[in-house]
C-alpha cells in the first residue's frame, strides 16, 4: 500500500467551498476581438486606423474615423486541431464550427457648426465574440511515473474527518454526497467519492480519523483522458466617439460581457500492479454562466498626414459568475448504487472574477490611397487576476500572482489597394501569461486576406492561423502529469460591409 507524502499545493489548491481554480481564472481572463474580415487580415493591428467595426471594438476612438454611417456583419468556420502527447501514448483530435462572430453600426453625426472644432460625433453598438471554447483532446498513455488518480483524492482527504464523509445506517449514497458538499463544500466531496469507491482507506477506523492511505499499489497506470468543451465569451460594446478638428479622434466604450462554458472530463484509469483496485472511473461535468461590465477609452492622433499614433485603455472586466457541476466514479471494488451521485447537481454560490487591465499603443502609416502598414503593443498583467470574495480564495488569489505573470502581445499588419481590390497580412505573437511560459506556451500566427470594394458595398475574406505548444496537467491536484498539446487553430471569415 502507499501513502500520501503530502506536500503544500498552495499554488494550484481550490477553495474548500468554491471548484474555481487558476485555469478558470485565466479561461475568463484572455480574450481577443475575433472580429471582421477585414480585422483578422491585419492580425487585429487596427488600434491606430479605425474605420472598422471590430476596430471600433478594439479602439473606440475608431469609430470616429468613419466620414459615413456603415455596418458590417461577419462569419467564421473555426477549425482546431490537437496532437496530444502523454508518455507512450500520441492522439489527434479535431473540432470545426461555424458562427456569427460580429455584427455591428456606427451612426455619424456631422457637426455643422463651423465656430467649434469637434468635427463630428458618432455612437455605435457592436457585438464581437471574444473567445471560442469549442475543444476536444484526449490524453492516452500509460503513466511510468506512479501517478494514479488516488493522488488527487488523498490530497483532499487528508485532514478530512472520518466522521464527516461516511454514510449513516439507512443513508443514501447520493443523499450523502448532496449534504456533505452543502455542509462541507466541493473538497469533502471528492474525500467522499474516494472513500466510497474504496479507492481510500482511513488509518484508523474512528470518526476523529484525519489520515488515509491507498488501495492502489505503486507501479505504472493505464490513462486515457478525454476533455471536451463547449462554449464562449462575447461582449457587446455601447459606443461614443467624436473628432477634434482635424487630427484628433477619441472616443469610449461601455462593455457588456457574458459567459458561456460547458466542460466534461473523463479519466479511466487500469492498472496490473495487483492490488484490490485495477480500474477507476472518474468523470467530471462543469456548467458556467456569467455576466459582466468593463469600459475602455481610445484616442488616434494624426502627427502627419501619412502617420498615426493610437492608446487604448481595456479597464478590469468584473464578472459575476454561476456553476454548477456533476461527478462519476466507479471502480472495481466501488458499489453500484454510487452510480448515482451522477444525478446530484452541485450548485455553487455566486462568485466574482476581476480579470486584469491591458494598455495597447499603436502606430500606422497610409501610403496616400495605396495601401498601410500598422503595429500594435499591448501589455497585461495576468498575476492582477482576482476571485471575490477574497476570504473564500485566499490560496486561489495567492497562487495566481505566484504563478501568472505579465503578457505582451506584438501585432503587424499591412494592406495594399489595387483598383477595387485589397491583398492584405498580418503576424501575432502573444507571450505566454505563465511564470513559467511552459504551461501555456507562447503564441504565433498569421493571417493573409483579400476584399473587393462594390462602392458602397464591401466583401472581404480571410485565412488566419495560430500555433501553441501548452503542457497541461490532467488535474491541478494529485494527479498532476501532464499532456504536451500541440495546438493549430485555423480559421475562415467572411464579411459583409456597407455604407448606411
Amino acid at each position: 500500500m502507499k501513502k500520501l507524502n503530502l506536500l503544500f499545493i498552495g499554488l494550484l489548491s481550490m477553495s474548500t467551498i468554491y471548484a474555481q481554480d487558476i485555469s478558470d481564472a485565466l479561461r475568463y481572463s484572455q480574450s481577443e476581438i475575433q472580429g471582421t474580415a477585414r480585422y483578422r487580415a491585419l492580425s487585429g493591428a487596427f488600434g491606430a486606423l479605425g474605420g472598422d467595426m471590430s476596430a471600433v471594438s478594439a479602439n473606440p476612438a475608431g469609430s470616429a474615423v468613419f466620414s459615413r454611417s456603415h455596418a458590417s456583419f461577419t462569419g467564421s468556420n473555426v477549425d482546431l486541431e490537437n496532437n496530444t502527447n502523454y508518455f507512450n501514448g500520441s492522439t489527434n483530435s479535431n473540432t470545426s464550427n461555424f458562427d456569427i462572430n460580429q455584427g455591428g453600426a456606427v451612426f455619424v453625426f456631422a457637426n455643422t457648426n463651423p465656430k467649434t472644432p469637434w468635427k463630428k460625433f458618432t455612437l455605435g453598438i457592436a457585438y464581437d465574440r471574444t473567445a471560442n471554447h469549442n475543444d476536444v483532446w484526449n490524453a492516452v498513455g500509460t503513466n511510468t511515473n506512479n501517478q494514479s488518480i488516488d493522488l488527487y483524492f488523498l490530497n483532499y482527504a487528508d485532514g478530512v474527518r472520518l466522521g464527516d464523509i461516511y454514510l449513516l445506517d439507512g443513508e443514501f449514497i447520493e443523499d450523502a454526497y448532496s449534504d456533505i458538499g452543502n455542509a462541507f463544500g466541493f473538497g469533502h466531496q471528492q474525500a467522499f467519492l474516494g472513500y466510497q469507491a474504496y479507492v481510500l482507506e482511513p488509518d484508523a477506523d474512528d470518526d476523529e480519523n484525519t489520515t488515509y492511505f491507498s488501495n492502489l499499489v505503486d507501479g505504472s497506470f493505464d490513462h486515457d483522458y478525454l476533455y471536451t468543451s463547449t462554449g464562449y465569451n462575447g461582449k457587446i460594446s455601447f459606443n461614443l466617439a467624436a473628432q477634434y478638428e482635424d487630427n484628433l479622434y477619441l472616443g469610449i466604450n461601455l462593455n457588456s460581457h457574458f459567459i458561456d462554458y460547458q466542460r466534461t472530463s473523463s479519466l479511466q484509469e487500469d492498472n496490473a500492479n495487483g492490488g484490490t483496485i485495477s480500474f477507476i472511473d472518474f468523470d467530471n461535468n462543469l456548467s458556467t454562466t456569467g455576466n459582466g461590465f468593463s469600459f475602455q477609452l481610445g484616442g488616434i492622433m494624426k502627427l502627419s498626414p501619412e502617420l498615426r499614433l493610437g492608446v487604448t485603455y481595456d479597464s478590469p472586466t468584473w464578472y459575476n459568475i454561476e456553476e454548477e457541476t456533476t461527478q462519476y466514479i466507479n471502480s472495481n471494488q466501488a458499489d453500484s448504487d454510487i452510480s448515482y451521485i451522477e444525478s446530484i447537481v452541485n450548485i455553487y454560490p455566486r462568485y466574482k472574477l476581476q480579470t486584469p487591465a491591458k494598455i495597447t499603443g499603436s502606430l500606422a502609416y497610409i501610403f496616400a490611397r495605396q495601401g498601410l502598414i500598422s503595429f500594435d503593443y499591448s501589455k497585461k498583467n495576468y498575476g492582477n487576476t482576482k476571485f471575490t470574495p477574497e476570504a473564500d480564495f485566499t490560496d486561489v488569489n495567492t497562487g495566481i500572482s505566484d504563478v501568472l505573470t505579465d503578457a505582451s502581445t506584438y501585432r503587424f499588419g499591412a494592406e495594399y489597394k489595387h483598383e477595387q481590390f485589397s491583398f492584405r497580412g498580418g503576424y501575432r505573437f502573444e507571450e505566454s501569461p505563465y511564470l513559467d511560459g511552459i504551461t501555456v506556451g507562447d503564441l504565433t500566427g498569421y493571417s493573409l486576406g483579400l476584399g473587393y470594394n462594390f462602392g458602397n458595398t464591401k466583401l472581404d475574406v480571410t485565412y488566419d492561423k495560430w500555433e501553441r505548444t501548452d503542457e497541461t496537467p490532467l488535474y491541478n491536484v494529485g494527479l498532476t502529469d501532464s499532456a504536451t498539446l500541440n495546438r493549430e487553430n485555423s480559421n475562415i471569415t467572411l464579411s459583409l460591409s456597407f455604407n448606411i
